[in-house]
């Protein structure tokens, strides 16, 4: 899917059917008769376009002849089988041209919506370098949005697990813990690229633009600092969630062996007084109750025995 968009100077933006200058160009799953289009069109390389479109693709930054190359990784929420969240991370492109500035990314995402519906202030397609860094802004808002609904989802989970301590919950806690590895991965990849346009002069920046991206950065390092504190969370509320459930096990495995070896005692009274031998007191009227009591006796000995000693 191809969209173009073009902001006027008052900063109202319309949808446009072909390329103008000033233009923003968002390429979504595109075609390869979109990427022929564009890559014609702009003279810049289909490389540069398919490279984002690789779930794979390492984040960069790379300066052509006539264009600026930045890939970074964007947080997506996906769903399981049981309609539970996954937190996970895909690339995007941004192409600055001379002309255009072009977004390019596999699947529709919050991040673009904002754009396109005009709800960022100060925002005018032809801006492209103020473009790039309120790009770059929005994903770190968004990773800090994410990783608060993970912390708020772990919280859950844990009240969950403190009452059916079941296989589901586990489940899910190991997929957050998953989530925040690969949004620590993705967020100290996006950090370095950050670094290298601060460092480097790919893009022509004014004294706003710095002071933009300085924020960028800084809400960035916020967004590597909680995923790892929250990593670190859970990785300890798991391995404690685990000693937890082995606990309990034991508790159970040492209940049902106490009640085995009381209920087996009046097993054995009634075997032995069911040999076909002589016995004592087989005669006797009270013979039947004789039994009984001598094993209820043992059992409740025994039982007073364990629960002195805490097996119940």
């Amino acid at each position: 899917m191809m969209k173009m968009y073009l902001s006027d100077a008052s900063g109202k933006m319309r949808e446009i059917d072909h390329i103008e200058n000033g233009c923003w160009i968002n390429l979504v799953a595109p075609t390869e008769d979109e990427i022929r289009y564009i890559a014609h069109h702009l003279d810049i390389p289909i490389d540069s376009i398919k490279d984002a479109l690789d779930d794979e693709e390492r984040s960069r930054v790379e300066k052509e002849d006539n264009h600026v190359l930045i890939i970074v990784d964007i947080p997506i929420v996906a769903h399981d089988e049981v309609d539970g969240p996954i937190y996970e991370t895909i690339p995007i492109g941004m192409i600055i041209t001379n002309t255009c500035f072009i977004t390019v990314c596999l699947q529709e995402n919050p991040i673009f919506e904002e754009f396109s519906k005009n709800k960022i202030k100060n925002f005018y397609t032809f801006m492209k370098t103020r473009f790039a860094l309120q790009m770059l802004y929005m994903i770190s808002t968004y990773y800090l949005r994410y990783l608060k609904q993970i912390n708020r989802r772990t919280s859950e989970i844990e009240k969950e697990l403190h009452q059916s301590m079941k296989n589901k919950e586990l489940f899910s806690l190991l997929s957050m813990e998953k989530s925040l590895v690969y949004f620590m991965t993705s967020l100290k990849a996006n950090n370095i690229v950050m670094e290298r346009l601060m460092r480097l002069n790919y893009l022509r920046m004014y004294e706003d633009d710095q002071d933009l991206l300085q924020d960028v950065i800084i809400e960035n390092k916020q967004a590597i600092e909680m995923a790892e504190v929250y990593s670190s969370i859970l990785s300890g509320m798991m391995d404690a969630f685990a000693s937890v459930i082995s606990n309990n096990l034991n508790i159970v495995m040492k209940f049902l062996t106490a009640i085995t070896i009381v209920i087996s005692l009046p097993t054995m009274v009634a075997s032995f007084y069911g040999m076909n031998v002589p016995i004592p007191y087989q005669h006797s009227p009270y013979a039947f109750l004789i039994a009984m009591a001598l094993a209820g006796s043992l059992s409740a000995a025994t039982a007073y025995i364990f629960w002195k000693k805490r097996y119940f």
